[in-house]
């Protein structure tokens, strides 16, 4: 199996020591560091109302970003279609592929992207803030891409603009089989988000790959396997960056939404069994370690599942540690810089 291609997901962490604005700052920063590394793939998220996340805009992320790199793609991980018209979301990414040709990537998800009050408010202004109507919004963001919408229908005569201008790549994110069969069917690519779900990633990768359906766009398959990943120097000090991941997983299973805690804040907290229990099932998709610890864990995951690429996303609290995660990880993969500079 040829080597998969390594990109970054970026979720811009708000920490205990670092604001909102400065996290957007940092994933600024990171992104041109992976740039230079040799990283295929930079993806932003989309998340509401969440104090350890910045990232609720990834479109105007995106323009920021691919403004300051060169090599990557850059793209969405993912839009939550629930929260967006489809022809608004058509124009803005044929808005950014203008701006930057064949670096831009269309990433969707089915999921709102916070707790349900929040949804609602984030649609209240649409037809049903309560409806699962993921497909429908989908299939209309496709029509007017394809202008495809029949005879009489009062979209018939509308265009996403610039007219021009193709709708970037489009990628399903998937945390269990439905999203995995959808992705198949239509021909686009998948991207399955094992760094939070609570499914094995290998029977929706393999599941996406066997029932695909080559489309004009993407002939082949093309899946993604999203890890969280914490990468150090040593296996002891992963653990300890690692740490500020385990608190704050504990928190949130019980409700308790706050920026992400620094490894000091989280040796000092006073952890219950229910605490323990929780963190222990998070750690079985969490991979934490060493360059070769790493590179070990993620090796026969990326076989299992037949991943074509691997994002990785890393929660770590220090910045300089979070970046120097990212470039252990390039140097497990053997990643290349790109001949006009070298990582910095």
């Amino acid at each position: 199996m040829p080597s998969p291609q390594i990109s970054v997901l970026d979720l811009s962490p708000v920490t205990t020591g670092t604001s909102g604005a400065q996290a957007l700052h940092n994933s600024l920063d990171l992104a041109r560091f992976a740039d230079r590394l040799g990283f295929f793939r930079y993806w932003v998220a989309e998340h509401h109302n969440l104090p350890n996340i910045a990232s609720s805009a990834p479109d105007i992320m995106i323009g920021q970003i691919a403004a300051i790199t060169q090599h990557m793609r850059v793209g969405s991980g993912g839009v939550m279609l629930p929260n967006h018209a489809p022809l608004q979301v058509a124009e803005r990414y044929k808005v950014l592929e203008g701006l930057f040709p064949g670096r831009i990537d269309l990433g969707l998800g089915r999921a709102p992207g916070t707790d349900p009050v929040t949804s609602y408010a984030l649609r209240r202004r649409q037809d049903d803030p309560a409806a699962d109507d993921f497909l429908e919004r989908f299939q209309e963001l496709l029509a007017f891409e394809q202008q495809a919408f029949p005879e009489g229908h009062p979209f018939r005569k509308v265009r996403p603009m610039p007219q021009d201008v193709p709708l970037p790549p489009i990628y399903l994110l998937g945390s269990s089989d439905y999203s995995a069969q959808l992705a198949a069917h239509v021909g686009a690519g998948f991207s399955f988000a094992h760094h939070f779900s609570d499914f094995d990633p290998v029977g929706p990768m393999t599941t996406y790959r066997a029932q695909y359906k080559p489309s004009e766009q993407r002939p082949e398959p093309h899946a993604i396997l999203a890890v969280h990943v914490v990468a150090a120097d040593t296996d002891a000090e992963a653990e300890r960056l690692a740490s500020s991941i385990d608190l704050n997983f504990a928190r949130r299973r019980q409700g308790h939404f706050a920026p992400i805690p620094s490894p000091e804040e989280a040796a000092a907290y006073n952890y219950t069994p229910t605490d323990r229990a929780l963190i222990g099932r998070n750690r079985t998709r969490l991979i934490v370690g060493s360059k070769a610890a790493a590179l070990a864990r993620l090796e026969p995951l990326i076989k299992e599942t037949q991943a074509d690429e691997v994002m990785i996303t890393s929660m770590i609290y220090d910045h300089g540690a979070r970046k120097h995660s990212y470039a252990l990880i390039a140097e497990a993969f053997g990643l290349q810089a790109p001949r006009d500079g070298g990582a910095s």
